[in-house]
Protein backbone atom coordinates (compact mmCIF):
# COMPACT_ATOMS: atom_id res chain seq x y z
CA UNK A 1 0.00 0.00 0.00
CA UNK A 2 1.34 3.36 -0.83
CA UNK A 3 0.75 6.84 0.12
CA UNK A 4 -2.48 7.83 1.73
CA UNK A 5 -4.09 4.69 0.49
CA UNK A 6 -3.02 4.23 -3.25
CA UNK A 7 -1.25 1.22 -4.10
CA UNK A 8 2.31 1.39 -5.29
CA UNK A 9 2.27 -0.23 -8.43
CA UNK A 10 6.31 -0.65 -8.96
CA UNK A 11 9.14 -1.00 -6.62
CA UNK A 12 11.68 -0.71 -8.85
CA UNK A 13 12.26 2.75 -10.55
CA UNK A 14 15.47 1.68 -12.01
CA UNK A 15 19.18 0.28 -11.66
CA UNK A 16 22.08 1.57 -9.27
CA UNK A 17 24.91 3.66 -10.36
CA UNK A 18 27.66 1.62 -11.31
CA UNK A 19 30.80 2.58 -8.30
CA UNK A 20 33.57 4.81 -10.42
CA UNK A 21 31.34 5.79 -13.47
CA UNK A 22 31.75 9.54 -13.29
CA UNK A 23 30.50 10.61 -16.53
CA UNK A 24 27.18 7.96 -15.90
CA UNK A 25 26.66 9.36 -12.42
CA UNK A 26 26.82 13.07 -14.06
CA UNK A 27 24.22 12.21 -16.33
CA UNK A 28 21.70 10.82 -13.75
CA UNK A 29 22.30 13.56 -11.14
CA UNK A 30 21.27 15.85 -13.70
CA UNK A 31 18.27 14.09 -14.59
CA UNK A 32 17.52 13.55 -11.25
CA UNK A 33 17.66 17.39 -10.50
CA UNK A 34 15.31 18.38 -12.77
CA UNK A 35 12.95 16.08 -11.85
CA UNK A 36 12.85 17.56 -8.50
CA UNK A 37 12.82 21.01 -9.86
CA UNK A 38 9.64 20.29 -11.57
CA UNK A 39 8.25 18.39 -8.92
CA UNK A 40 8.58 20.95 -6.14
CA UNK A 41 6.91 23.83 -9.36
CA UNK A 42 4.21 21.96 -9.22
CA UNK A 43 4.46 22.06 -4.99
CA UNK A 44 4.28 18.11 -4.98
CA UNK A 45 6.04 16.13 -2.16
CA UNK A 46 8.53 13.16 -3.32
CA UNK A 47 5.66 10.75 -1.75
CA UNK A 48 2.89 12.16 -3.83
CA UNK A 49 4.92 12.18 -6.81
CA UNK A 50 5.40 8.71 -6.25
CA UNK A 51 2.03 7.36 -5.54
CA UNK A 52 1.18 9.68 -8.88
CA UNK A 53 3.64 7.29 -10.79
CA UNK A 54 3.40 4.19 -9.00
CA UNK A 55 6.77 4.17 -7.20
CA UNK A 56 8.13 4.38 -3.73
CA UNK A 57 8.62 7.58 -2.30
CA UNK A 58 12.26 6.02 -1.10
CA UNK A 59 13.01 5.25 -5.10
CA UNK A 60 12.38 8.91 -6.22
CA UNK A 61 14.13 10.15 -3.15
CA UNK A 62 17.25 8.20 -4.91
CA UNK A 63 16.69 8.89 -8.84
CA UNK A 64 16.12 12.77 -7.87
CA UNK A 65 19.29 12.96 -5.75
CA UNK A 66 20.86 10.43 -8.65
CA UNK A 67 21.68 7.12 -6.66
CA UNK A 68 19.43 5.31 -9.13
CA UNK A 69 19.16 5.65 -13.09
CA UNK A 70 15.54 5.56 -13.91
CA UNK A 71 13.67 3.59 -16.70
CA UNK A 72 12.52 5.35 -19.53
CA UNK A 73 8.58 4.30 -18.84
CA UNK A 74 9.47 6.10 -15.06
CA UNK A 75 10.31 9.25 -16.90
CA UNK A 76 7.16 9.73 -19.11
CA UNK A 77 5.10 8.95 -16.21
CA UNK A 78 6.59 12.11 -14.58
CA UNK A 79 6.50 13.77 -17.37
CA UNK A 80 2.45 13.65 -17.17
CA UNK A 81 2.54 13.53 -13.59
CA UNK A 82 4.27 16.78 -13.39
CA UNK A 83 2.65 18.20 -17.25
CA UNK A 84 6.41 18.84 -18.27
CA UNK A 85 5.38 19.05 -21.44
CA UNK A 86 8.10 16.08 -22.65
CA UNK A 87 11.20 17.63 -21.64
CA UNK A 88 11.73 15.37 -18.99
CA UNK A 89 11.03 12.27 -21.19
CA UNK A 90 13.52 13.81 -23.71
CA UNK A 91 15.96 12.87 -21.50
CA UNK A 92 15.58 9.16 -21.79
CA UNK A 93 17.91 8.74 -24.90
CA UNK A 94 20.60 10.16 -22.07
CA UNK A 95 19.22 7.72 -19.84
CA UNK A 96 19.48 4.66 -21.96
CA UNK A 97 22.82 4.77 -22.41
CA UNK A 98 24.35 5.14 -19.29
CA UNK A 99 21.80 2.12 -17.96
CA UNK A 100 24.75 -0.17 -19.16
CA UNK A 101 28.00 -0.39 -17.65
CA UNK A 102 30.97 1.87 -18.16
CA UNK A 103 33.13 -1.25 -19.10
CA UNK A 104 30.31 -2.02 -22.16
CA UNK A 105 29.80 1.49 -22.86
CA UNK A 106 33.03 2.35 -24.09
CA UNK A 107 33.66 -1.01 -25.78
CA UNK A 108 30.38 0.11 -27.75
CA UNK A 109 31.89 3.42 -28.67
CA UNK A 110 34.66 1.55 -30.37
CA UNK A 111 32.98 -0.99 -31.84
CA UNK A 112 30.79 1.73 -33.65
CA UNK A 113 33.95 2.98 -35.06
CA UNK A 114 35.88 -0.27 -36.07
CA UNK A 115 35.36 -1.79 -39.74
CA UNK A 116 36.83 -5.03 -39.05
CA UNK A 117 36.18 -7.25 -36.11
CA UNK A 118 38.85 -9.98 -35.22
CA UNK A 119 37.66 -12.88 -32.07
CA UNK A 120 38.78 -16.10 -31.16
CA UNK A 121 36.73 -17.28 -28.25
CA UNK A 122 37.96 -20.31 -26.12
CA UNK A 123 35.45 -21.97 -23.86
CA UNK A 124 31.93 -19.89 -24.71
CA UNK A 125 30.23 -18.91 -27.67
CA UNK A 126 31.06 -15.14 -28.29
CA UNK A 127 28.71 -12.54 -27.02
CA UNK A 128 28.20 -11.04 -30.24
CA UNK A 129 26.92 -14.51 -31.70
CA UNK A 130 24.67 -15.52 -28.53
CA UNK A 131 20.98 -15.77 -28.67
CA UNK A 132 19.36 -13.88 -25.71
CA UNK A 133 18.34 -17.18 -23.82
CA UNK A 134 21.78 -18.51 -24.10
CA UNK A 135 22.97 -15.31 -22.75
CA UNK A 136 20.97 -15.26 -19.43
CA UNK A 137 21.53 -19.19 -18.98
CA UNK A 138 25.72 -18.56 -19.67
CA UNK A 139 25.08 -15.14 -17.25
CA UNK A 140 23.04 -17.66 -14.57
CA UNK A 141 26.67 -19.88 -14.06
CA UNK A 142 28.89 -17.57 -12.94
CA UNK A 143 29.65 -16.94 -9.71
CA UNK A 144 29.30 -14.92 -7.43
CA UNK A 145 25.50 -14.72 -8.41
CA UNK A 146 24.60 -11.82 -10.02
CA UNK A 147 20.92 -10.61 -8.87
CA UNK A 148 18.40 -10.51 -10.89
CA UNK A 149 18.72 -6.73 -11.47
CA UNK A 150 22.22 -7.08 -12.52
CA UNK A 151 21.40 -10.15 -14.76
CA UNK A 152 18.69 -7.97 -16.44
CA UNK A 153 21.10 -5.17 -16.86
CA UNK A 154 23.96 -7.51 -17.95
CA UNK A 155 21.62 -9.06 -20.60
CA UNK A 156 20.08 -5.62 -21.91
CA UNK A 157 23.85 -4.70 -22.92
CA UNK A 158 24.67 -7.47 -24.40
CA UNK A 159 21.84 -7.75 -26.39
CA UNK A 160 22.06 -4.28 -27.46
CA UNK A 161 26.29 -4.42 -28.49
CA UNK A 162 24.81 -7.29 -30.73
CA UNK A 163 23.16 -4.14 -33.22
CA UNK A 164 26.99 -3.88 -34.48
CA UNK A 165 26.09 -6.98 -37.08
CA UNK A 166 23.81 -4.78 -38.49
CA UNK A 167 25.46 -2.08 -39.42
CA UNK A 168 25.08 -0.86 -42.82
CA UNK A 169 27.69 -0.23 -44.63
CA UNK A 170 28.24 -3.63 -42.44
CA UNK A 171 31.80 -4.62 -40.96
CA UNK A 172 33.72 -7.48 -41.90
CA UNK A 173 33.56 -10.26 -39.14
CA UNK A 174 35.87 -12.91 -38.32
CA UNK A 175 35.03 -15.16 -35.72
CA UNK A 176 37.05 -18.17 -34.50
CA UNK A 177 35.22 -20.54 -32.06
CA UNK A 178 36.58 -23.74 -30.08
CA UNK A 179 35.19 -26.72 -30.53
CA UNK A 180 33.90 -27.22 -26.76
CA UNK A 181 32.24 -23.66 -26.93
CA UNK A 182 29.52 -25.35 -29.30
CA UNK A 183 29.66 -28.52 -26.75
CA UNK A 184 29.02 -27.78 -23.67
CA UNK A 185 24.96 -27.59 -23.00
CA UNK A 186 24.45 -24.18 -21.45
CA UNK A 187 20.84 -23.83 -20.22
CA UNK A 188 20.05 -27.11 -20.81
CA UNK A 189 20.29 -29.25 -24.75
CA UNK A 190 16.92 -27.20 -26.50
CA UNK A 191 18.97 -24.07 -25.11
CA UNK A 192 22.08 -24.89 -27.39
CA UNK A 193 19.94 -26.31 -30.42
CA UNK A 194 18.82 -22.90 -30.32
CA UNK A 195 22.48 -21.34 -29.98
CA UNK A 196 23.47 -23.38 -32.90
CA UNK A 197 20.90 -22.63 -35.58
CA UNK A 198 21.20 -18.89 -34.87
CA UNK A 199 24.98 -19.80 -35.88
CA UNK A 200 24.28 -21.05 -38.87
CA UNK A 201 21.98 -17.99 -39.44
CA UNK A 202 24.74 -15.77 -38.96
CA UNK A 203 27.66 -17.77 -40.58
CA UNK A 204 24.93 -16.37 -43.94
CA UNK A 205 25.83 -13.33 -43.79
CA UNK A 206 28.31 -12.03 -46.37
CA UNK A 207 30.09 -10.15 -43.83
CA UNK A 208 30.90 -13.06 -41.34
CA UNK A 209 32.62 -15.32 -41.28
CA UNK A 210 32.65 -18.07 -38.18
CA UNK A 211 35.47 -20.80 -38.05
CA UNK A 212 36.08 -23.51 -35.66
CA UNK A 213 39.30 -24.51 -34.12
CA UNK A 214 39.33 -28.51 -33.46
CA UNK A 215 40.44 -29.64 -29.71
CA UNK A 216 42.30 -31.73 -31.51
CA UNK A 217 44.62 -29.41 -32.76
CA UNK A 218 47.74 -29.59 -30.56
CA UNK A 219 49.55 -26.38 -32.24
CA UNK A 220 47.92 -23.82 -31.18
CA UNK A 221 49.02 -20.37 -30.71
CA UNK A 222 46.63 -18.84 -28.72
CA UNK A 223 46.62 -21.44 -25.28
CA UNK A 224 46.72 -18.26 -23.26
CA UNK A 225 43.15 -17.05 -23.58
CA UNK A 226 40.82 -15.05 -26.08
CA UNK A 227 41.63 -12.78 -28.84
CA UNK A 228 39.91 -9.34 -29.63
CA UNK A 229 41.29 -7.13 -32.61
CA UNK A 230 39.61 -4.18 -33.61
CA UNK A 231 40.50 -2.39 -37.01
CA UNK A 232 39.67 0.95 -37.92
CA UNK A 233 39.14 3.55 -41.22
CA UNK A 234 42.29 5.22 -40.62
CA UNK A 235 44.32 2.33 -40.22
CA UNK A 236 44.73 1.96 -36.37
CA UNK A 237 43.32 -0.69 -34.61
CA UNK A 238 43.22 -1.95 -30.76
CA UNK A 239 43.23 -5.58 -29.50
CA UNK A 240 43.73 -7.73 -26.44
CA UNK A 241 44.05 -11.14 -25.52
CA UNK A 242 43.53 -12.77 -21.93
CA UNK A 243 47.31 -13.93 -21.07
CA UNK A 244 49.22 -10.67 -22.23
CA UNK A 245 49.61 -7.00 -21.44
CA UNK A 246 47.48 -7.73 -18.31
CA UNK A 247 44.35 -8.33 -20.22
CA UNK A 248 44.46 -4.38 -21.34
CA UNK A 249 43.63 -3.42 -24.53
CA UNK A 250 47.16 -2.67 -26.74
CA UNK A 251 47.04 -0.08 -29.72
CA UNK A 252 51.27 0.01 -30.18
CA UNK A 253 52.06 -1.67 -33.41
CA UNK A 254 54.30 -3.90 -31.39
CA UNK A 255 51.62 -5.21 -29.81
CA UNK A 256 48.70 -5.31 -32.24
CA UNK A 257 51.64 -7.14 -34.99
CA UNK A 258 52.12 -10.18 -31.99
CA UNK A 259 48.34 -10.48 -31.67
CA UNK A 260 47.90 -10.39 -35.60
CA UNK A 261 50.01 -12.62 -35.69
CA UNK A 262 48.47 -14.90 -33.30
CA UNK A 263 45.11 -14.51 -35.04
CA UNK A 264 46.53 -14.97 -38.61
CA UNK A 265 47.91 -18.42 -37.67
CA UNK A 266 44.48 -19.67 -35.75
CA UNK A 267 42.41 -19.05 -39.09
CA UNK A 268 44.54 -21.15 -40.88
CA UNK A 269 44.74 -23.96 -38.89
CA UNK A 270 40.89 -23.71 -38.06
CA UNK A 271 38.49 -25.02 -40.16
CA UNK A 272 37.38 -23.31 -42.98
CA UNK A 273 33.90 -21.46 -42.66
CA UNK A 274 32.73 -24.34 -45.31
CA UNK A 275 33.81 -27.24 -43.14
CA UNK A 276 33.06 -25.24 -39.65
CA UNK A 277 29.16 -24.75 -40.92
CA UNK A 278 29.34 -28.72 -41.78
CA UNK A 279 30.65 -28.61 -38.05
CA UNK A 280 27.84 -27.10 -37.00
CA UNK A 281 25.21 -28.77 -38.50
CA UNK A 282 26.85 -32.04 -37.21
CA UNK A 283 26.69 -30.53 -34.22
CA UNK A 284 23.13 -30.01 -34.40
CA UNK A 285 22.35 -33.43 -35.50
CA UNK A 286 23.89 -34.80 -32.34
CA UNK A 287 22.28 -32.45 -30.02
Amino acid sequence: MGVDGVDVENDDAGWEVEPGDESGAAVVATVGRQIRLWRETKRLSAAELGAAVGYGEDLVRKVERGARIPRPEFLDKVDRAVSAGGLIAAMKNDVLEVRYPKQVRDLAKLEARAVEFCFYSNFNVHGLLQTEEFSRALMRTWRPAYTQQELDRFLAARVARRAVLERDPAPDFSFIQEEVSLRRPVGGRAVLRRQLEHLLEVAELPHVEIQVMPTEQADHPATGGRIAILKFGDGTAVGRMDGDYGGRPVSDLKRLRILELRYGILRTMALTPGESRDFIEQRLGET
